[in-house]
């Protein structure tokens, strides 16, 4: 049985990270009115959106009053009742369609399980961190743990087909190898077995539509019509908003349907075109904001496993925020990652919140007298 000591909070109004919670609620506001012309000719998808973010401000809240601990004892069910979730995907699950098969559907909703996977992850793996960084001497056994959890989290994204995902898996777990310190030879190890396992993802785990689009990348006028298509309308939107953007509900490209999914994968390309250069820029300076702050508070936490779950939630997002940004502009392949508290997308947009919280959480709980919310 693993018991934690539990932290002492005074005045949890006063400690609250105002600043976090207002970034995060600036942007997806701005979000909101973006996402809101998105599909102005769609009324209907805009009620879901405002129900999400809704419900993702009060789950934020909600995990901010609970001891971040308190996970540490759950770890282990969080994390396995995620998989459970992702292994229901592989029978029952849709979206085969769209190339990969990761939406379940509960309760009359479709649900998304890798992205609450991504947390679940986070959780789990920041406890062996923890110990791994606390107690250097007996650390080969929970390497071991970590890398064989990791490995099954990443497993089962890969089994859905869903490259994009497990490309943030990867990277979390990168940034916490690199952060815990883990003997460099571990990474060689990693990166060696990666490096051989490429063939086989390119023949058996991508398909077609994966493999197209990572030539597309390369080359997106190989396939104008087809694969290199969105890419450059997306590029094109951008560039046409020029300094201040064509206006509200006003963007030629992304109104007129030449860019598709304009709602979801590629929403910076509205940004670009209708709110301009300025607009862009005032996402991606959010953005950086928002990290910049989950960072600091990972430096002040009051234990190492708080740290690590705020640098994982920073590099969760970080990578969501690059990729999707990078997509749009032809700078990075199309993976089909929302942009965090923008994109269309109920099951992104709690996850975030949810990730939120715990990060408001392990602030409400830092050592004291280590920095004001302000």
């Amino acid at each position: 049985m693993l018991f934690v000591e539990k932290s002492k909070t005074t005045n949890p109004y006063k400690r609250f990270d105002y600043l976090l919670f207002g970034l995060v609620l600036i942007l997806a506001a701005i979000g909101l009115v973006v996402f809101s012309s998105a599909v102005k000719d769609r009324p209907s998808l805009l009620k879901p959106q405002v129900l999400g973010l809704i419900m993702g401000v009060a789950l934020c809240l909600i995990l901010s009053a609970i001891d971040y601990k308190d996970l540490k004892v759950l770890s282990l069910f969080i994390f396995f009742g995620a998989m459970g979730l992702m292994v229901l995907v592989l029978f029952f699950g849709s979206g085969e369609e769209l190339g990969n098969k990761n939406w379940i559907s509960i309760a009359g909703m479709s649900v998304q399980p890798s992205e609450y996977a991504k947390i679940a992850y986070i959780i789990l793996a920041s406890v062996f961190l923890e110990r791994i960084k606390d107690s250097p001497e007996k650390n080969k056994a929970d390497i071991l743990k970590f890398l064989a959890y990791s490995c099954v989290a990443i497993g089962f994204v890969l089994l859905q087909k869903d490259l994009g995902t497990a490309m943030v898996f990867v990277f979390i777990f990168f940034l916490f190898i690199y952060i815990a310190g883990i003997p460099y030879r571990y990474i060689f190890i990693l990166l060696g077995v990666a490096g051989l396992s490429l063939p086989f993802i390119w023949v058996y785990v991508l398909n077609e539509n994966r493999r197209n689009r990572i030539l597309t990348f390369i080359s997106p006028e190989r396939d104008p019509q087809g694969g290199g298509y969105n890419v450059i309308r997306s590029k094109l939107a951008i560039g046409s908003g020029r300094l201040f953007g064509q206006g509200y509900g006003s963007g030629l490209q992304t109104q007129s349907g030449s860019v598709p999914v304009n709602e979801s994968d590629f929403i910076f390309s509205v940004v670009g075109e209708e709110l301009g250069f300025i607009g862009g820029c005032i996402i991606i300076l959010l953005g950086l904001l928002i990290l910049l702050r989950i960072i600091y508070i990972s430096k002040n936490a009051s234990d190492s496993y708080g740290s690590f779950v705020c640098i994982g939630v920073a590099g969760m997002m970080g990578f969501n925020f690059i990729e999707n940004i990078g997509m749009s502009m032809g700078l990075l392949p199309v993976t089909g990652l929302p942009l965090p508290f923008v994109s269309q997308g109920g099951t992104a947009m709690l996850a975030n919140f949810m990730a939120v919280g715990i990060v408001l959480s392990v602030s409400l709980r830092r050592k004291r007298g280590n920095f004001n919310s302000s």
